[in-house]
């Protein structure tokens, strides 16, 4: 009887991903989209986590670069690259590799799943619109966008979770984010070891989770903004001293130009001088 029930459950599973991978075709055929397959083998293993399921939470983020919502592995070599917002507030952290750049965010989610299936759609309607080539295919999160521009490659790879979803971007050069290119590969790697930290506030549907930089990093970019601000005042003194200097060699050059004109003026006879005919005396002899 136990096993009749696995064996149902099992056959419903498999039901419901040939009704969605039916749903995939059907929609990149209405669409015009190429579907691709990728290999069932090269799954990676683990995450992303939900950091309230993690038996050991806190040394989950000790291994990460903790951006408050997300904890995501770095990968060998790369570098961290930080977004501002106006307002002064990180905005996004990417991370650069030799290849290109990937950048993972959280979003708040309802409860239930598919909340990357609507975004899915919604971005390739926005590429569309900038005459992006678009392509769905198959990765081992199932629905992943691939977008090609004159310029560049871009790829994005979601993820459902319990109240919240994972948007992956991966950017690079024209050919840098095909379905098996290393950038694609660096990107998988790191949205599978990527922890979500939800939290408990209450956040509407695809609200980005806020991005909260570890206290070093946040010192490094305050100390990097001051040399900028540093930089920009020395700049801007500069300019104002070679001005100051420029306005005071006009004003010599022409000093000396007067001078040099009333030297002239009095080693000329008086009727060869600008604006005078000789005396009154002069003008009635003649």
């Amino acid at each position: 009887m136990i096993f009749g029930r696995k064996k149902k459950a099992a056959d419903e599973d498999l039901d419901q991903f040939e009704d969605l991978r039916d749903d995939v075709e059907a929609q990149a055929e209405a669409d015009e989209f190429e579907v691709d397959e990728f290999d069932v083998d090269e799954r990676p293993e683990g995450g992303p986590y939900d950091r309230d399921e993690l038996d050991d939470p806190e040394g989950a983020a000790q291994s990460r670069l903790d951006l408050g919502s997300v904890q995501v592995p770095l990968p060998e070599g790369g570098q961290i690259q930080v977004e501002m917002a106006q307002d002064g507030t990180p905005q996004a952290v990417h991370l650069v590799t030799e290849h290109g750049r990937v950048t993972i965010a959280a979003y708040a989610a309802p409860k239930s799943p598919g909340q990357w299936r609507e975004v899915a759609g919604d971005l390739a309607e926005s590429l569309r619109a900038d005459q992006a080539e678009i392509s769905v295919q198959t990765g081992p999160w199932g629905r992943e966008l691939h977008a090609v521009t004159p310029n560049a490659d871009l790829r994005f790879i979601g993820v459902d979770g319990p109240r919240w979803m994972i948007r992956c971007v991966v950017a690079g050069p024209v050919g840098s984010a095909g379905l098996e290119a290393p950038l694609t590969a660096i990107a998988r790697e790191i949205l599978a070891g990527t922890v979500v930290n939800r939290g408990a506030e209450p956040y509407p549907v695809r609200t980005p989770l806020p991005v909260v930089l570890p206290q070093m990093l946040a010192e490094q970019l305050i100390a990097a903004q001051q040399q900028q601000m540093q930089a920009q005042q020395q700049a801007a003194q500069a300019q104002q001293t070679a001005e100051v200097q420029e306005a005071a060699v006009v004003e010599a050059a022409a000093a000396a130009e007067a001078a040099a004109a009333a030297a002239q003026d009095h080693t000329l006879p008086p009727e060869e001088r600008p604006g005078g005919s000789g005396s009154a005396m002069q003008q009635l002899r003649r």
